[in-house]
């Protein structure tokens, strides 16, 4: 009896050890990517400093792009988490570090001198670069236009990048965003010059696009950082953080693109 005993004990833990079965014949239709977003970054340094810092800290991201030669360093599989976004908020959904796709650039991002403050351009290599990966996530992850936000429309109280010298338009004529029609903002520019929205306007159409801002009606410091935020992506040449006609002409065209 006792070495029938031990005999099933020792089955039981045979049994144990190796699991039950998996069936992977089925596959359920409700389901999707985990990925919504794509999020765009400058590494503020180097190549060599770049693969230090998103190799062996706790930051990191799925892709590094360089600048010459273009290259692209997979550091992060798709399929986990990478740790890029930070405190992050876009179109109601927070800490976006689980449901993005974070990819680095190459670029210094910007200098202060004597003579204000400097941003390093993008080469156009590494922009080539990047719209090649951009276009294999989305098609992988079937991701629609607009998915692709940098880090200062997620985090714009504490973040820049990827700064007003990238090139969005170039991902707008590669049909990975919208773009607002140059002739339609002029009309609506127009019609603002003569009335200005108020506060609360700018505020409840930035949220419309997905930016977290408050809805006090007042310009804050807050509203100035997002709308700076917006600016520095649909109009760089001017990025003041401040409610203008063009501003809202942008917002507006932007908005009517994003529900068509």
């Amino acid at each position: 009896m006792k070495f029938l005993s031990l005999a099933l004990f020792a089955f039981l833990l045979a049994g144990c050890s190796s699991g039950p079965r998996i069936d992977h014949s089925y596959t359920a239709s409700g389901q999707n990517s985990r990925v919504q977003y794509i999020v765009l970054h400058y590494t503020s340094t180097d190549l060599p400093h770049s693969l230090e810092l998103l190799t062996k800290e706790e930051v990191s991201a799925h892709y590094l792009i360089n600048a010459v030669p273009p290259t692209i360093y997979q550091l992060v599989d798709e399929n986990r988490r990478a740790w890029h976004a930070g405190v992050s908020d876009w179109q109601g959904r927070t800490w976006l570090n689980g449901t993005t796709i974070g990819i680095e650039m190459v670029n210094q991002g910007y200098f202060d001198t004597p003579n204000g403050r400097y941003w390093q351009p993008y080469a156009q290599p590494q922009i080539d670069a990047l719209i090649v990966l951009l276009k294999d996530i989305m098609q992988r992850h079937h991701l629609p236009p607009g998915s692709i936000i940098g880090h200062s429309d997620i985090a714009p109280q504490r973040k820049v990048d990827p700064g007003p010298m990238f090139p969005w338009k170039q991902l707008a004529d590669a049909g990975l965003m919208p773009w607002p029609n140059a002739e339609v903002v002029a009309r609506q520019q127009a019609i603002f010059a003569v009335s200005l929205p108020s506060v609360a306007w700018f505020q409840q159409q930035l949220a419309q696009q997905g930016y977290t801002v408050p809805s006090s009606g007042v310009l804050d410091e807050e509203t100035r950082n997002v709308i700076r935020a917006f600016q520095m992506k649909y109009r760089q040449a001017l990025y003041d953080g401040q409610p203008d006609a063009e501003t809202a002409a942008l917002l507006l065209e932007v908005n009517r693109l994003s529900k068509s």
